[in-house]
């Protein structure tokens, strides 16, 4: 089962990883089309529809590699605090009573806007010529279903945590500084830090 939930994971990271790309292509197709329109008068007309497409899929991709991390923002004054089976309780109740659902129909109706967008042959009508806008629309059910997967790898976790005690492990990734893992690669102890503090703040007596 912990292969299983791991696999999961590695294929939301891969996914996040893989179209985390589209920052930089991004950034790039901004720089070139502020140049091309201020400094050789040259706008295009398809680049606001593309950056537009691009972010979008950015932002849709990403759902479930932070899902994956943990790393959705919520409200952690008190969760924090909670014993883990309090938290899986918490979690599995929220999960199946809104991400279940809420998923289910951002996939379903993803999927009908793209088949329907396919077979129109739809394109962007902001500007003339626009550029094709189904393969955009199709990234909603994908990155919808690859969410959904994700979130029933979180259920099981939590289903786990409620039996154990404790929380199951995830694949780790970058994350915010660890203070402590900080203080042990580079060797360093909470008394040296005391010291520190007490030698900088102590008074240049060369000045009495």
């Amino acid at each position: 089962m912990q292969k299983l939930l791991l696999a999961v994971d590695k294929l939301s990271t891969w996914v996040g990883k893989a179209f985390s790309w589209l920052i930089v292509v991004l950034t790039l197709l901004i720089t070139w089309e502020v140049f091309s329109r201020y400094a050789l008068d040259n706008p295009h007309p398809w680049a606001f529809d593309v950056m537009s497409m691009m972010y979008g899929t950015l932002f849709m991709t990403a759902g479930a590699y932070t899902l994956s991390q943990n790393g959705h923002v919520r409200g952690d004054v008190l969760y924090g605090f909670f014993p883990p089976r309090l938290q899986a309780g918490l979690d599995l109740t929220l999960y199946i009573l809104f991400f279940i659902p809420g998923v289910v129909a951002l996939a379903w109706a993803g999927y009908n806007f793209a088949a329907e967008s396919w077979v129109i042959n739809e394109h962007s009508n902001i500007t003339a010529n626009g550029p094709p806008v189904y393969p955009f629309k199709t990234v909603i059910p994908i990155a919808g279903a690859i969410l959904l997967a994700q979130g029933l790898v979180e259920i099981v976790r939590c289903i786990v945590c409620l039996k154990e005690g404790d929380w199951p492990p995830r694949s780790a990734d970058v994350a915010e500084v660890d203070i402590a893992k900080l203080k042990e690669m580079v060797h360093v102890k909470d008394e040296d830090i005391a010291k520190l503090d007490a030698f900088v703040t102590k008074p240049n007596w060369s000045e009495k």
